[in-house]
């Protein structure tokens, strides 16, 4: 499996096919990753499947943002295979599976995320495993719009 990392040329190759001008920001990988989540949802809306490198890291995007506004080691998101994050403050493990684990597809996690799915909606539909006393993420999301 090719592991293409997401650059400025991906992302405004993927920019472009859905019409949306070429990423403005920074290369930094913060910047880049901001601006593959606009495209993703751009490429949901239009029905269209987002770029791999795009994908990813429109993922790790959230999943960062997710971990800088609900800081802590109690509870451990992952999007495989894209990536993971510990987060939400309290309890947390030191080796070992995490006791508070909550696992889902990208779609999902971008859907949850962005407020186009809510948790019980996700829950219902078996869209999320989650395990562990701690592991609802209902409290904390959608997350806010980055400033």
């Amino acid at each position: 499996m090719s592991r293409t990392p997401l650059s400025r040329a991906v992302l405004d190759e993927q920019r472009g096919a859905l019409g949306l001008p070429p990423h403005a920001g920074s290369d930094e990988p913060a910047d880049l990753r901001r601006s593959a989540l606009e495209a993703v949802l751009a490429a949901r809306d239009a029905g269209a499947e987002p770029a791999r490198p795009v994908l990813r890291g429109a993922v790790r995007f959230l999943l960062d943002r997710l971990a800088e506004l609900s800081p802590g080691r109690s509870v451990e998101v992952r999007v495989p295979p894209y990536a993971a994050v510990q987060c939400i403050d309290g309890p947390h493990h030191t080796r070992g599976t995490p006791p508070n684990v909550v696992e889902m597809d990208a779609p999902t996690w971008i859907a949850l995320a962005t407020g186009r799915l809510t948790w019980d909606e996700a829950l219902k539909s078996g869209r999320i495993r989650a395990s562990g006393a701690r592991a609802d993420l209902s409290g904390h999301l959608p997350l806010p719009p980055a400033a």
